[in-house]
Formats: structure tokens, C-alpha cells, sequence
């Protein structure tokens, strides 16, 4: 046998010997001073390991919140979207049932016209209707809407039922007014350069010491034969004294912004017109 293994051999059989002669009490002494250096061991494993498992359920947990977070965005989404379309159903049918009731109102005879187009660089000078010649449209004609008088047809496409209506908003748009409750008769017209959502009109040709106070409607005269008369056109604004004459500034009827449905009247009875102001 060699050295070293006999060496081993004779330090194991003395490390028996030595633990068997070893009395009870030496035994439990020696067991509690192992316990007591391994037992910061074993409670430091133990937070260890509990301090994982709730680092695992807290992962588990954020992943589960960030799925209800996902699903809660898309439901928010749809019910968005969902509003939306109920939102525009909702302005759809006030502004046809607004349409129908101006349409029962009036005392002319009115072909009902939804606005197609209309450019931003020509927002309070024309517009597109779907109505024309196969309509019976014809160019030249008074177009309304919801709250007075919106313009008149100035072209009207061949080959498609469909008109182009100059507004009232336009300078080129001139229509002879009279202020109610007064005997001031004027020009009324639109304004070059109109930029905002309330575009006012201009109104000239007045006295220049016309008893003319905001508040006071504007309605047409039906002089030239184009536009019925007794229409509302607006409200006074402003009143300006002139050296010779004067004038006004006069708020629109018609929301001219948010102008979607029109009414295209029948040319004015010029006959009748006539005579009415005969037996005045």
C-alpha cells in the first residue's frame, strides 16, 4: 500500500474512533454549532426563493394587465369609431329634418340640393349642388337654405344633373335689400377677402342719416326680377354715416360655414310681383 493511501486510511479510522468515543452532549453540541452556521444560509435562500416567486407573480400579474390593457384600447377604439358614425348619423338627420321643415315652411316651390364640392380658396364664393338639368334646374334662379336666402345657380353642368350656385358671400352676388321696418333700400353683396367662420355682407347705398339699428332684419326687395322678394337675408351688424350716404355691415341668416343642403327655387313671378306693388 502506499504511503499517502495508508496515511488516509489510518486519519479516517481515527476520525471514527474519535466520533464514537464522543459522548451524547459533545454530539448535540457539535450538531447545533453546524445548524448555527449554516441557518443564515438556509433563512437567506428561503427569502431568496420566496422573493422570486413573487417576482415571477408580479410578471405574470403585468402581463395579464398589459392583455386587458390591449383589449380595453381596441373595445375603446371600436366604441370611438362606433360614436363617430352615431355622431354624423345624428348631424345627418337634424339637417334633414331641419331641411324637410324649412321645406314645409316655404312658399315657393323648392327642388332640395345636397352641396357635393366646394374648394377652400373658393369656401364663400361657390358651390357644387347635385341637382341641375335633368332636375329641371335653370341657370339664374334663387337658391335657399335653412335661415334665408344662400344665393343663385350660375351654371349648370351639360351632361350631368349637377349646378354650380354662386353665394351670397361673393361680391359678384348683388341683391337689392330693404331694411325692415324702414324705407332704406340698398345693395347688398358679399366682401372681398373673407377669411373666418362668420363672413358679414356689405350693404350700401343708404340714407346717410338712416334710423338703422343692429338687430334690424334684412330682406329682399324682388326689384330685377331675379330674387323673390320679402327673403330674409340677415341681420344689421353695424350702421356707418357717410358724407352722402350710408352703410352697413349685415350678419347672414344662412350659416354659410356649415352649408350642406340648399333649396333651388322656381324663377320669381314677375307678373305677380308686379301687380302686388300695383295695389300697394
Amino acid at each position: 500500500m502506499k504511503p499517502l493511501n495508508l496515511l488516509i486510511l489510518l486519519g479516517f479510522l481515527a476520525g471514527m474512533v474519535w466520533v464514537i468515543a464522543l459522548s451524547e452532549e459533545s454530539v448535540r453540541s457539535i450538531q447545533a454549532s453546524y445548524y448555527r452556521i449554516i441557518a443564515p444560509f438556509v433563512k437567506g435562500g428561503s427569502q431568496l426563493e420566496l422573493k422570486a416567486n413573487a417576482f415571477l407573480k408580479e410578471v405574470e400579474y403585468s402581463k395579464d394587465l398589459e392583455e386587458r390593457l390591449h383589449r380595453t384600447e381596441l373595445e375603446f377604439g371600436r366604441l370611438g369609431a362606433i360614436e363617430g358614425q352615431l355622431r354624423e348619423l345624428e348631424r345627418e338627420n337634424n339637417e334633414l329634418n331641419a331641411a324637410l321643415d324649412f321645406k314645409r315652411r316655404t312658399e315657393f316651390t323648392v327642388t332640395a340640393a345636397r352641396v357635393i364640392r366646394r374648394q377652400p380658396s373658393t369656401w364663400w364664393k361657390t358651390i357644387e349642388i347635385d341637382r341641375g338639368a335633368m332636375s329641371g334646374i335653370a341657370r339664374q334662379v334663387p337658391v335657399l337654405a335653412s335661415g334665408g336666402l344662400a344665393g343663385k345657380v350660375d351654371r349648370v353642368t351639360p351632361g350631368r344633373d349637377e349646378s354650380s350656385v354662386i353665394l351670397l358671400t361673393d361680391e359678384s352676388c348683388q341683391v337689392s335689400v330693404q331694411v325692415e321696418g324702414t324705407p332704406e333700400v340698398g345693395i347688398v353683396s358679399g366682401q372681398r377677402g373673407q377669411i373666418g367662420e362668420a363672413p358679414l355682407l356689405r350693404l350700401r347705398y343708404l340714407s346717410k342719416d338712416a334710423p338703422i339699428r343692429p338687430g334690424m332684419k334684412v330682406v329682399t326687395t324682388g326689384r330685377g326680377g331675379l330674387f323673390h322678394p320679402k327673403i330674409l337675408v340677415g341681420m344689421i351688424e353695424s350702421f356707418e354715416p357717410g358724407a352722402f350716404d350710408g352703410e352697413a355691415l349685415v350678419k347672414p341668416s344662412v350659416d354659410f360655414q356649415n352649408l350642406s343642403i340648399v333649396f333651388v327655387t322656381s324663377a320669381p313671378d314677375n307678373t305677380s310681383h308686379e301687380k302686388s306693388k300695383e295695389d300697394e
